[in-house]
């Protein structure tokens, strides 16, 4: 089943079940996968591929941590707990991440591949990671892992 219609199923039983806030996630996920609909039209595109829903998906989670850190800075904990309730909506629309192990010999290997050395060839291991894993491969773990190597 495609996320766009895990999405549409998820909204109908949310709004049976009475679950107001996992409606109102779901309906901020397919607004904002609407606007990304849009953008690609430009690109010749009619609806954007599942890899850029979860990459979508992605960002949606980066910009409501940040949120939640700064709530919770700001002294308003209760908006952080919206946040953090958000996330955990969203998160289940998201492939599985993969495990440590995997992701080091996986960053090892495209390093190996790549012939990279410093920190410059960063970009170009983080592109043959994605390469491989595409979609399933979570960018923030990964680039901490490429960082470590290529900096020691």
């Amino acid at each position: 089943m495609s996320l766009r219609a895990r999405f549409m199923d998820d909204l109908k039983t949310a709004m049976k079940a009475g679950q107001s806030e996992k409606v109102g996630t779901i309906r901020m996920i397919t607004a904002k996968l609407k606007d990304v609909d849009i953008a690609g039209r430009a690109k010749g595109e009619d609806q954007v591929s599942d890899e850029a829903v979860i990459s979508m998906l992605r960002g949606m989670i980066k910009s409501r941590t940040e949120s939640a850190a700064m709530y919770i800075k700001g002294g308003r904990p209760e908006l952080a707990d919206k946040e953090e309730a958000e996330i955990a909506i969203i998160r289940d629309y998201l492939p599985p991440d993969l495990d440590d192990a995997t992701i080091e010999a996986a960053v090892r290997e495209a390093i190996e591949r790549t012939d990279a050395t410093s920190m410059k060839d960063m970009g170009k291991v983080m592109a043959a990671l994605k390469e491989q894993f595409g979609a399933a491969l979570n960018p923030a773990s990964a680039s901490a892992v490429v960082r470590a190597r290529l900096s020691a």
